[in-house]
């Protein structure tokens, strides 16, 4: 059930009513975006076939050879998962395109894969259009093989390639840079340590305006965005408090504050929401040594509610095998967690609910009869601005209320889980809002399993 209202705290002075966005409002594609929730990383390209992490930059071509590659089968079990995107790494760090760029040899087009003439990057587009899936493109800005990287010319080639990309592909829904830049490489046989100005090299205004010029509606993420922002960790955390704004002029890909990623700004300059970014395994490309520690769905579970539950997208990433393919492993743990999500929010007991308006900071779900349930979701309207600083949510027990939950920030989705409550009615106070808030849901589900204490460790990239 949504309840749309404005709701007036009472300490603003008189009944001001949610007319006038308050503060940094997001776009339609952020918008958009945000409805994604739950979407995918595929990360696929030599070190699928070395057993590392970051390629060098210097892999043969010819290693890059799926035996089995089927992209039908990658984006439906993604798809079955609840995704509602996926993310290629067109070019990692390694320099290898997994599309045959005119601009460079180091390419599917000289690999033995289909004799040299595969486009993983078409198939993966295709597939994703045939199951109903939005397409993201991951291009490095670093490139550990290109002769040219940290000089101008190479800019000219990753230009290049972005636009190969963002016109060869369809619709592209988002665009992620990495903030890994320069470093030791193969670099056409240099073999050297090469670095760069992370502010200023890839004069990230121009080059963020081909992305605009060519596919408008695209997001383009990064540790300053424009759209969309980096979470702060690789764990799929959000902060306890995420505020979908953001003071982002100051920072660029590769050069943020994880605090302020992580948690936001408030007051914020710019609408800027977080991507949480996690691997379903260890590591980011396939280990076939990494078989038996692929994450439970409970863990999965746990990311979702401490990434969508806070406001931010949930990305996971499914790194196919050297087959191509999505492991066993990974579809087994991905179907449990299907059936977790479905069977919390399959039934919503507040549909059907008397909603009463106590006052003008209070509202109460009537739900008729006792109800059982650990799970309250909140939104707000977005396009009105985040407006909501804290709030508290009571249960009616024994005559009276009592508190059973607070928290700070809603933005596009707060949920809150603890232990079971059985009661007939839910109250949501607003407690702290420099403006009248408009709260466009209050639900309450039943998830099937309890929280675990903690999620596992973080995971880095690096080898």
């Amino acid at each position: 059930m949504k309840l749309i209202a404005c709701l007036v705290p009472a300490f603003c002075a008189g009944a001001i009513f949610a007319v006038e966005p308050y503060g940094p409002v997001p776009t339609p594609r952020q918008l958009a975006w945000q409805e994604l929730e739950f979407i995918g990383f595929l990360h696929f390209t030599v070190n699928t076939f070395t057993d590392k992490e970051w390629g060098y930059g210097d892999e043969a071509e010819s290693v890059f050879n799926p035996t089995a590659f089927d992209a039908d089968q990658i984006v439906r079990a993604a798809k079955d998962a609840g995704m509602k995107q996926l993310i290629l790494t067109c070019k990692h760090h390694d320099g290898f395109c997994l599309w045959p760029s005119k601009f460079t040899e180091h390419s599917v087009k000289n690999s033995t894969w289909k004799d040299g003439k595969g486009d993983v990057v078409r198939d993966i587009s295709d597939a994703c259009r045939r199951h109903g899936l939005k397409f993201g493109i991951y291009l490095s800005p670093w490139d550990r093989n290109h002769k040219d990287y940290a000089t101008p010319a190479y800019i000219t080639y990753f230009r290049n390639q972005l636009r190969e990309l963002l016109t060869s592909y369809g619709p592209i829904s988002e665009v992620w840079f990495d903030g890994a830049n320069g470093g030791d490489g193969y670099y056409g046989g240099a073999r050297e340590k090469r670095k760069i100005d992370n502010k200023t090299y890839y004069d990230w205004p121009n080059t963020i305006k081909i992305v605009r010029d060519l596919q408008p509606d695209a997001c383009i993420f990064s540790d300053a965005g424009p759209d969309v922002r980096w979470v702060g960790n690789e764990r799929g955390i959000a902060g306890e408090t995420c505020w979908a704004t953001l003071n982002r002029d100051n920072f660029s890909p590769g050069n943020a504050d994880r605090k302020s990623l992580n948690q936001g700004d408030r007051p914020g300059t710019h609408w800027l929401p977080a991507e949480c970014d996690v691997s379903i395994r260890p590591g980011w490309f396939y280990h076939a040594s990494q078989d038996d520690k692929v994450r439970s769905p409970e863990n999965l579970l746990d990311l979702y509610f401490a990434s969508v539950g806070r406001g931010a997208v949930f990305l996971l990433n499914l790194p196919p095998d050297r087959r191509g393919l999505i492991h066993e492993n990974d579809v087994k743990s991905l179907q449990g967690f299907r059936k977790l999500i479905d069977a919390t929010f399959t039934k919503n007991f507040a549909k059907g609910a008397k909603v009463n308006e106590v006052s003008a900071t209070e509202r109460i779900l009537d739900l008729g009869k006792p109800v059982t349930f650990n799970v309250v979701r909140l939104r707000e309207n977005l396009l009105r601005g985040q407006r909501v600083e804290a709030f508290t949510l009571d249960q009616w027990k024994d005559g009276q209320w009592v508190e059973f939950a607070s928290g700070t920030s809603i933005g596009h989705c707060r949920l809150t889980r603890g232990a079971k409550i059985t009661t007939n009615k839910v109250r949501l106070r607003i407690t702290q809002a420099p403006v009248s808030p408009a709260i466009s849901e209050f639900s309450v589900f039943l998830c099937p399993v309890e929280p675990t204490p903690a999620v596992k460790p973080e995971m880095k990239k690096q080898p």
